[in-house]
């Protein structure tokens, strides 16, 4: 019930090894200078118990980032008010862009990735967060993933 990216937008296998740059599972350094974590936005499914994610990176300030980075490992960091950042996925199953839609990135207990609350437009992602996704539409988004190929991500 996910499908996650495995890099920002802005990242390219060429800059692994360069060394002000880093990619993990969970955080993203490119040229020393732009600073980014992986989140799950959360969709609601209706009529069910289910959420679908979308496992998405979001760019944060360096202080941000700093801060939760040293929070990382940290049990009570879920505490932690809201980091503002920008959505850095491209999901293409929207018909606008989701890239640089405004995010609140929720920190959750050590071992969860962070909750992304997108900012509450008239956006489609954002509309369905809100409002939650029929059945018919996870299958639609389930079939628009599995067609993308394994180059744009996988589930995970």
């Amino acid at each position: 019930m996910n499908y996650t990216a495995e890099a920002p937008a802005v990242w390219d296998p060429a800059l692994a090894d360069a060394d002000d740059c880093l990619l993990s599972t969970d955080q993203c350094v490119v040229h020393g200078q732009h600073y980014f974590v992986k989140g799950l936005i959360e969709i609601p499914v209706i009529g069910s118990d289910e959420v679908f994610s979308w496992g998405v990176w979001v760019s944060l300030s360096r202080e941000n980032f700093s801060r939760a980075s040293g929070l990382w490992d940290k049990p009570g960091r879920e505490a932690e008010k809201p980091y503002f950042g920008w959505l850095t996925t491209e999901l293409p199953m929207y018909p606008a862009t989701t890239l640089n839609l405004k995010t609140h990135v929720h920190t959750r207990p050590v071992g969860e990735r962070p909750f992304v609350e997108l900012e509450p437009t008239e956006h489609p992602l954002a509309v369905e967060q809100r409002t939650g996704i029929s059945p018919e539409r996870l299958r639609e988004i389930a079939s628009a993933v599995l067609h993308a190929g394994e180059g744009e991500g996988g589930r995970g």
